[in-house]
């Protein structure tokens, strides 16, 4: 079986030259991290993008002494807070690793520097700025207008591995629900 490498997962997307694809990697530094290794602490700025080749990433913040968890990135996507990464600004959003991973980092401060003198890598940015746009809205979009039974369904189609890798109290807090309501949904749910 082929491994599958970064490039072969954004190549739909963007086609990288031979140069940009050298000098890409070159600035990209890969780390194997154990579960609950924190890329970005709560109160801390996004500094980085983050390719994950394996393992889960989860993004939240705290309310009201509550966990929050905005999104879930797995292998093959790329995890950041946009917002802090783009502002610059502590935005209170935190990025834990919920398994060990394989995670391959990029700075922003580099990556600035080659959207200049690569316009291919340009591309590539404007791409995940824009998947990170339309994946915001659509959760916004389910928070706001679809019912919790039809979001678990949207959640289990989107994620159909992430039951049996995230513990429920997590999925219930990314669905807006309860854990109580979240036990009532998945026991009427049958597939």
């Amino acid at each position: 079986m082929k491994k599958i490498s970064f490039f072969d997962i954004i190549s739909p997307y963007v086609k990288l030259g031979p140069e940009s694809r050298s000098t890409l990697l070159s600035h990209m530094r890969r780390e194997e991290l154990p579960k609950g290794h924190v890329l970005v602490p709560a109160g801390g700025i996004c500094c980085s993008v983050y390719y994950i080749e394996k393992g889960l990433t989860r993004r939240f913040y705290i309310k009201d002494g509550k966990e929050v968890i905005e999104d879930f990135k797995t292998e093959k996507s790329f995890a950041c807070s946009m917002n802090g990464y783009i502002t610059k600004k502590a935005d209170g959003r935190q990025i834990e690793l919920l398994e060990g991973s394989i995670i391959w980092s990029l700075p922003y401060a580099k990556l600035e520097q080659l959207y200049d003198r690569y316009h291919d890598i340009e591309r590539l940015g404007r791409h995940l700025i824009t998947q990170e746009l339309v994946d915001m809205h659509r959760r916004l979009q389910d928070l706001q207008f679809v019912t919790a039974p039809e979001r678990y369904q949207n959640f289990v189609d989107t994620y159909p591995t992430l039951m049996q890798r995230v513990p429920l109290g997590m999925i219930s807090s990314y669905l807006g629900v309860t854990q109580e309501t979240l036990s009532r949904i998945r026991a009427k749910v049958t597939f």
